[in-house]
C-alpha cells in the first residue's frame, strides 16, 4: 500500500467516524427528549439541523474517499463551503442578539477548518493516486 492510499484511508475513516458521531449527537438533540435539549443549552436550530444533515454528507465523503472516487474532493469542498456559509449565518444570528453557546462557535470553527483541510488533502491525494495509476 502506498503512502497516498494510506493517507486516503485515514481521511476516509476520519470522515466516516466524524459523520456517524455528528448524526448521533445531532439526532439525540433533535429527536431526543426534553432532557437532551436542555443539556444542549442555547443551541441554534438551523445550525443543529445543518450539522445533523451534514453528517450524512460526511459519511458519503468518507465512503467516496474509501472507493477513491474523484468526486470525493468536490463533496468535501461543498461541505466546507456550506459549513462556512452556515457559520456566517450563525454570526449574523449572534450579531442580531440571538442566543447561542460558545461551544457552537468552537464546533463550527473546527468543522470549517477540518473540511477545508480534508478538501485540500483529498484534492492532492486523489490527483497523485490518479497519476500513479496512469
Amino acid at each position: 500500500m502506498n503512502y497516498h492510499r494510506l493517507g486516503q484511508l485515514g481521511l476516509a475513516l476520519f470522515a466516516l467516524g466524524f459523520g456517524l458521531l455528528t448524526i448521533a449527537s445531532g439526532g439525540h438533540v433533535l429527536f431526543g427528549d426534553d432532557e437532551a435539549r436542555r443539556a444542549a443549552g442555547n443551541y441554534v436550530p438551523f445550525v443543529l439541523w445543518f450539522n445533523f444533515l451534514a453528517g450524512f454528507a460526511y459519511v458519503s465523503a468518507g465512503y467516496a474517499t474509501l472507493r477513491s472516487r474523484p468526486w470525493a474532493a468536490k463533496l468535501a469542498l461543498g461541505i466546507a463551503v456550506a459549513t462556512a456559509l452556515v457559520f456566517a449565518g450563525l454570526g449574523i444570528h449572534i450579531a442580531m442578539g440571538g442566543s447561542f453557546e460558545v461551544r457552537t462557535i468552537v464546533a463550527m470553527t473546527f468543522r470549517t477548518v477540518i473540511w477545508c483541510a480534508i478538501y485540500l488533502a483529498l484534492s492532492r491525494s486523489l490527483t497523485q493516486t490518479r497519476e500513479l495509476v496512469q
